[in-house]
């Protein structure tokens, strides 16, 4: 059965359709025999309880520089939708925050992926925490001193941001690094909530390995080599993808995400793993689609649009 979809992501003209995931979902919902309406998370409105978004139908192409074609543009009713993605770009700031209430309006009776209050309860670096038996030492706070003491306990750290996306603000510190102090203070007068601190894991040398899980279970990974002089393994800023197969330990990691994940409604999500250690849940709009399949793994695609229309 065709359905109506409405996809909320950042501006389509500047997506880079090589690797971009929210594209590739596209592309196989138009496969399908879905129709397509995109719009920006700006126009939203909820006006009395009805949510309402400013956009157009679209039409998809899996050809650079000429991907889509947009029709006229439409003030649509997303209550009469049968399924939202909301597939935009962190910062998970307010804004972020504030479109997740507004879809809450809608769903389940539209179904919107991924859950919405649920992705609102599960920021990143922080619903990590719950599966604290399989990372590494972690702090989350802006105090100055616990966050030396955790650096003298550990000697090599990262630094970063508690709500930053796509590598942004991620900083490594020795234990002799002497830019400690100083990076501090532009942190807290950059970020007015808490920052997380890691202990160094050495294994990212050898990747930091992206599995996508689809409605709790394992669908395919990639492993993203950061380049030379670079700590950061985010493929727009130098990282390199390769094909990769899950060890034992990231199955025993999948397996206890799973049924969580599933249960509260996150069909598409992306884990991070360095070494043996889980280090992010990803229920934003997580990415790596693309490249699994490029590199002869699954239809992921595919396997999210099975999820999605066994639901409706």
């Amino acid at each position: 059965m065709a359905l109506s979809v409405a996809v909320q992501m950042d501006p389509i003209q500047s997506i880079n359709i090589t690797g971009d995931s929210t594209f590739a979902m596209m592309l196989e919902a138009q496969a399908c025999g879905h129709r397509l309406f995109y719009y920006q998370t700006r126009t939203l409105a909820l006006d009395s309880g009805a949510l309402f978004a400013t956009g157009h139908d679209i039409h998809v192409r899996d050809e650079a520089g000429n991907h889509y074609t947009l029709g006229a543009e439409r003030r649509a009713d997303l209550g009469g939708c049968d399924v939202v993605l909301m597939r935009q770009d962190p910062p998970f700031d307010m804004g972020y925050i504030t479109a997740t209430h507004m879809l809450e309006a809608i769903h389940p009776r539209t179904l919107v992926v991924n859950d919405p209050a649920q992705v609102r309860n599960a920021p990143e670096k922080l619903f990590v925490l719950n599966y604290r038996q399989f990372m590494p030492e972690t702090i989350i706070t802006r105090d100055a001193a616990e966050l030396a003491a955790f650096r003298r306990a550990h000697g090599d750290i990262i630094l970063k941001p508690l709500y930053g996306n796509g590598g942004a603000g991620v900083f490594r510190l020795g234990e002799s690094d002497q830019n400690f102090s100083a990076l501090l203070e532009l942190f807290t007068q950059t970020f007015r909530e808490p920052f997380i601190a890691q202990r160094y894991l050495p294994d990212v040398r050898k990747g930091d390995k992206r599995i996508i899980l689809v409605d709790g279970k394992a669908a395919g990974a990639i492993n993203r080599v950061p380049a030379v002089n670079e700590n950061r393994s985010n493929m727009h800023v130098g990282g390199r993808p390769e094909p990769t197969s899950l060890t034992r330990r990231e199955q025993e990691i999948c397996e206890a995400l799973g049924p969580d994940l599933k249960a509260r409604g996150l069909i598409f999500v992306g884990i991070d793993v360095i070494g043996d250690c889980l280090t992010e849940i990803n229920v934003t709009s997580p990415t790596g689609i693309r490249e699994v399949k490029r590199f002869g793994g699954a239809d992921i695609a595919s396997l999210i649009w099975d999820a999605i229309e066994a639901r409706r």
